[in-house]
């Protein structure tokens, strides 16, 4: 009895001492996650705090976390003509949604046909979408084919095809559909199921990780694309958001040099530094909304289509 009390209380010894460095360890992660958290939202805040300050004090003290001289002048620049506004929200809006949802079908098609492996050209079509990765036909070529060839000048397909697949997402999507069991699709395939509903019903909803992932990228890249929009859009109305801050930003700019070039005092108010952040808010607060509904996917995604293949 003694040895058995003896062996029970050591147990309990060992499942306490386990409980409290279990709770010790959860403790300096919260703790650390919570310092990394703070770490990546004080940018933010600080890019909040200067767009509703006044310039002088900018000029003066520099960014602040906590704006000293409230100011909502930078947002009334912005928005002086919300008609435009409205306008390059909506192209924006509108390119990105065509461009992610067309992208993220034609990759999770291409990336489907080479991770089958019955599929004998794999191996070629891969290397052909590879090779394109490391050569270019150089900025003039690209430029000549588009205007000239393909007339998508002043067009929202000169804003949506030249981005519309990456080999770096196919390779992703790729390496994650590779890790889905082929038995999967064989027993399709016996019940009488073609290539396309198999690809539709089976393998689209169980790669929805990887999808949520690329589809992230995918609009991220539209959001923040204006390199297009400033090479093949001459029309106001086409310009989408970024390039319709870009070039906002560059008005002003051009303005203020102008002033100074020709003697004129410079008015410290004219909100030059504040309007900086004004666009940063205004340019990176929707993409942000949307990035919790698609989080607890984007980990899984990153991990499985890095690791696989």
């Amino acid at each position: 009895m003694s040895s058995t009390t003896a062996n029970i209380q050591t147990t309990e010894v060992r499942r306490k001492r386990g409980n409290t460095d279990r709770l010790v360890l959860s403790i300096i992660g919260y703790l650390t996650l919570t310092l990394l958290a703070v770490f990546c939202i004080i940018p933010f805040i600080l890019v909040v705090s200067s767009s509703l300050s006044e310039e002088s004090t900018i000029i003066e003290k520099g960014f602040q976390l906590i704006p000293s001289n409230f100011s909502t002048e930078a947002y009334s620049l912005l928005f002086k003509f919300p008609a435009e506004m409205l306008r390059a929200y909506g192209v924006t809006i509108s390119v990105t949604l065509i461009g992610t949802v067309v992208g993220l079908f034609l990759t999770s098609m291409t990336a489907y046909v080479l991770s089958r492996r019955d599929f004998k050209w794999r191996g070629r079509f891969s290397f052909f979408f590879f090779f394109t990765t490391l050569f270019s036909g150089g900025l003039v070529p690209w430029y000549l084919m588009i205007i000239n060839y393909l007339h998508l000048k002043d067009t929202l397909l000169v804003l949506i095809l030249p981005m519309l697949m990456n080999v770096f997402y196919i390779i992703v999507m790729k390496s994650f559909m590779s890790s889905i069991p082929d038995a999967i699709t064989e027993s399709a395939k016996i019940d009488g199921a073609g290539d396309f509903r198999i690809f539709m019903q089976l393998i689209v909803p169980l790669s929805k990780p990887a999808l949520a992932t690329i589809g992230l990228f995918i609009a991220l890249a539209y959001w923040n694309d204006w390199y297009n929009a400033l090479l093949f859009i001459s029309k106001s109305e086409l310009m989408p958001l970024q390039y319709y801050l870009y070039k906002m930003l560059g008005n002003m700019d051009g303005m203020r040099k102008a002033m100074m070039a020709s003697g004129a005092v410079v008015n410290t108010n004219i909100p030059t530094e504040s309007l900086k952040m004004a666009m940063t808010v205004v340019a990176t607060g929707p993409i942000l909304l949307a990035y919790p509904f698609i989080q607890k996917y984007f980990v899984q995604g990153l991990t499985i289509g890095a690791v696989k293949g």
